[in-house]
């Protein structure tokens, strides 16, 4: 309980389960959705189609498109990297993956994942994933670690991606 007065003002209406977002260099946001959408927020509000070009996600469980961030060169590049609940051979795992906006802004080109944090399982539970710029370009990356008994130990296994905060380059 709080005794401190606050005001609240919607900003956006017509996001469908919003997970992350990302300024853009001039006050636009980018914001994902868990179902695998990602969009751009206006500064006056206006929330855009959905941005094509993203790879497939599992949105099951606690699944989906998960957090963005903007490359701190982004007014030359126009690269974003975003992370994602990823379908693999022996179940899921968090990825990352990088991509250009178009000029256009309705899709995302040159779609490469760069990061996978193994091992897969077979769950649809904690994810994790934040992603945020370190001071010299590289990416950190938050992961679950997958809420599974079987998985829970891995945490602790320094040869193991889950339940960590990983510093990976741009290129994974």
């Amino acid at each position: 309980a709080t005794e401190t007065e606050y005001t609240f003002s919607v900003y956006a209406t017509g996001l469908t389960s919003p997970w992350g977002m990302a300024n853009l260099p001039d006050g636009r946001i980018l914001v994902t959705e868990k179902s695998g959408t990602m969009r751009l927020v206006s500064t006056s509000g206006n929330v855009s189609d959905a941005i094509t070009g993203l790879p497939a996600v599992n949105d099951s469980g606690q699944g989906g498109l998960l957090d963005v961030a903007v490359d701190p060169d982004f007014t030359q590049n126009r690269m974003i990297y975003w992370s994602f609940s990823q379908n693999g051979n022996n179940g899921t795992a968090t990825a990352v993956a990088k991509g250009n906006i178009s000029t256009d802004e309705t899709e995302i080109e040159n779609v490469q994942v760069i990061y996978t944090a193994l091992p897969e399982f077979s769950s649809f539970l904690h994810y994790g994933s934040r992603l945020e710029w370190d001071g010299s370009g590289n990416l950190f990356v938050s992961t679950g670690e997958r809420s599974d008994l079987a998985s829970r130990p891995e945490a602790q296994e320094l040869d193991a991606a889950l339940g960590k905060v990983l510093r990976i380059t741009t290129d994974g």
